[in-house]
């Protein structure tokens, strides 16, 4: 269905494709196997075959200025077909995004800007980090989410773009893809247009041993406009029905595009076209040279690329750019006067600002009740949302589970009815973990918003391909992660996590949070916000005793990721707790109290937050010369070691769980106020 987004003037049907296009294809496709002919290894074939696509979108297509990168009004690019990291690194030489003919000789060599897989945030002009195949088309699709988002949030504004991506045929045998491809139909999302490679070439060969589907059926039932290109006799890419494609897709606001683009993997290598050593290996320096033969360039030179005629199209490139931008500056400039309200949102949300007092008027639990802490993150949530209009999110069909709702306002679907209106609040993933993900990490590198996105915490196994990568590209991501051990109960072993905490530890860059009370996942969330990277936050399904420390204790405390919570005078002994096991740690230093032992009680939401701490607050939480520790967690012990050390114990989960209530099972599985205490005796006899 239609909506009322800005649309993009019509691009000219028209194709003007001289010599001198010809010409810089041809130099592409040289400087691809050159390049992984120097470092004797990378993936060269799809890069050739693609040049002329590429080139067509950079250079006639799409919406961008080199001279601004990040300019709000660029179609954004993703390389979902990451492995062929030339493709996109030629034309940003070519458009003078600023990497260099030595970048390209640089090219997979450690410090390089060039690296074998395109880096966001390390290579200018790289929208997206891609790779693990399937990830770029979600991703794509979470940008394509943002970009109606924003047009709800500034009505009016010029941000109206496109997001194409290239996709292999990996890409669209991974099931994430289906998965947002599936997504992306139901939103009708139509300024995504994704042009599948159609090449039929993998590792292991000829893809129809693995890959027979009718795949633009499948779009076409995913309710996606599918255009179709076939190739040239001679096995080259139809550059004219290609724009053809393109242009018809880049119209249809209706829906996502999908283009089937027939190709001849390594065209034009007189002996490697078309086969498997040409995906992912070395040429061999006689086949570059016969490939420049081919080409009509010089076997001779390396890394060539005429000096005049590289100005000639950067020149026209820079034409285009320049009417472009006039008139899309001229209309910003207009838009700011007349909403001027709209732009001081802008304008806080490009430098990533919080607008004062964001963080007050939060919901508070007083000592004595006792509330779970996912109904205390829906809570939280939703008195964010008052203040910071950019924060969005969903989940995977769990939205009254994990309370992820933003109350109040509609469903980001694309038809209006009374709790739907494409510019909505609350997304709705569907059963999609992986491609949730994903669509978050698109979301947040769109620039602007900040979203979530939830799911049960043991299905983050789903997701994590994903998240692995908002660590890498640290975008400004929460994952409301609930149920988060046996204490979710009668669902059973397969939906309680065991390993999930200490895995999801284990990824760099990613902050896992698991607060003890409504008050602490408050400052979570606080402190999440104010961070701006990702962060998995772990909430349990049954409620916990709100603890009694004062709201500034709690408040710092988390920040730094571990405080101490309650402390006797010359304790001999520290208990670590997380989560829901705080409570038990408290009732387990009353037990040792009254058998004079003095405790330290330490309650670590956060392992990072507290690992960036200076050594003097981690000296004072866990004091040195105290060895007799405890640590407890109603998941797997192995990485508590670290903290309790050689004299110390973890009482922990190192098994898997069963189907029964949550104080059944705490009891059954030994983690006890009594079996804590236990532990702490045995720490301190040791």
């Amino acid at each position: 269905m239609t909506t009322d987004i800005p649309t993009l003037p019509d691009l000219d049907s028209v194709l003007s494709w001289d010599t001198d296009d010809d010409q810089s294809v041809a130099f592409l496709r040289a400087l691809a196997a050159d390049a992984v002919q120097k470092v004797g290894n990378g993936h060269p074939g799809t890069a050739m075959s693609l040049a002329p696509a590429a080139y067509l979108l950079f250079n006639k297509i799409m919406n961008h200025d080199p001279g601004d990168p990040r300019w709000l009004g660029r179609d954004r690019f993703v390389l979902s077909a990451g492995h062929s990291s030339l493709t996109l690194y030629s034309q940003l030489f070519l458009c003078g995004y600023g990497l260099t003919m030595s970048d390209l000789q640089s090219f997979r060599t450690h410090g390089s800007l060039t690296p074998g897989h395109p880096e966001f945030g390390h290579t200018v002009g790289v929208e997206t980090t891609t790779g693990p195949l399937g990830q770029g088309v979600a991703t794509a699709v979470g940008m394509a989410m943002s970009e109606r988002y924003e047009a709800g949030l500034f009505p009016g504004a010029p941000f109206a773009h496109r997001v194409w991506v290239i996709a292999s045929d990996g890409d669209l045998q991974e099931g994430i893809s289906g998965e947002a491809s599936s997504l992306a139909g139901t939103q009708q999302l139509g300024h995504l247009n994704v042009i599948w490679d159609d090449n039929r070439i993998s590792i292991e060969g000829d893809t129809q041993v693995a890959f027979t589907e009718d795949v633009a059926a499948r779009y076409r039932a995913y309710g996606w406009d599918v255009h179709e290109v076939d190739m040239l006799a001679d096995g080259d890419i139809d550059i004219r029905a290609l724009h053809t494609a393109m242009i018809l897709s880049a119209n249809n606001t209706e829906k996502p595009s999908f283009i089937r683009m027939r190709t001849t993997i390594a065209w034009p290598a007189p002996n490697a076209r078309a086969t498997a050593k040409a995906h992912g290996s070395a040429l061999g320096a006689e086949e570059v040279a016969a490939i420049k033969g081919e080409l009509g360039l010089d076997p001779s030179e390396s890394f060539a690329f005429d000096s005049e005629l590289l100005v000639r199209i950067r020149e026209a490139l820079g034409s285009r750019t320049r009417v472009l931008r006039h008139n899309w500056d001229s209309n910003f400039a207009q838009w700011r006067v007349i909403h001027t309200e709209s732009a001081a949102l802008l304008d806080r949300l490009l430098v990533k600002g919080l607008p004062k007092g964001f963080d007050s008027g939060l919901p508070t639990y007083p000592a004595g009740g006792a509330t779970s802490t996912r109904k205390a993150s829906g809570q939280v949530i939703n008195a964010l949302a008052g203040k910071l209009p950019e924060l969005w999110g969903g989940s995977a069909d769990l939205a009254e589970s994990n309370n992820t709702w933003i109350n109040d306002s509609p469903s980001f679907l694309p038809y209006f009815s009374d709790t739907a209106s494409p510019f909505g609040r609350n997304i709705h993933f569907g059963i999609r973990e992986h491609a949730m993900g994903a669509a978050l990490n698109g979301i947040a590198l769109d620039g602007l918003t900040t979203p979530f996105g939830g799911t049960f915490l043991v299905f983050s196994d789903y997701m994590r391909g994903s998240v692995r990568l908002a660590a890498l590209m640290q975008t400004d991501v929460t994952f409301v992660w609930s149920h988060d051990s046996i204490g979710l109960g009668e669902d059973g072993p397969t939906h309680q996590p065991v390993e999930h905490l200490w895995s999801l530890r284990a990824i760099p860059g990613l902050s896992i949070v698991r607060p003890a009370d409504g008050n602490e996942t408050a400052a979570a969330w606080v402190e999440n916000i104010k961070r701006k990277s990702p962060v998995g936050l772990i909430l349990s399904r049954q409620d916990l005793p709100h603890l009694a420390a004062a709201p500034s204790i709690i408040e710092q405390g988390v920040a730094r990721g571990a405080y101490i919570l309650e402390a006797d005078p010359d304790p001999t002994v520290v208990i670590l707790a997380t989560g829901s096991e705080v409570s038990v740690a408290l009732s387990a230093k009353a037990i040792l109290n009254e058998q004079g032992i003095n405790v330290q009680l330490v309650s670590m939401p956060c392992v990072e937050w507290f690992d960036e701490q200076a050594q003097e607050y981690r000296d004072e939480i866990i004091p040195p010369h105290i060895t007799a520790r405890v640590a407890v967690e109603a998941g797997a012990t192995f990485g508590w070691y670290r903290f309790v050390g050689l004299k110390g114990q973890v009482v922990g989960l190192d098994h898997f769980g069963a189907s029964a209530s949550a104080p059944v099972l705490f009891k059954e599985f030994g983690i006890t106020p009594d079996v804590v205490a236990a532990a702490a005796l045995k720490s301190l006899n040791n």
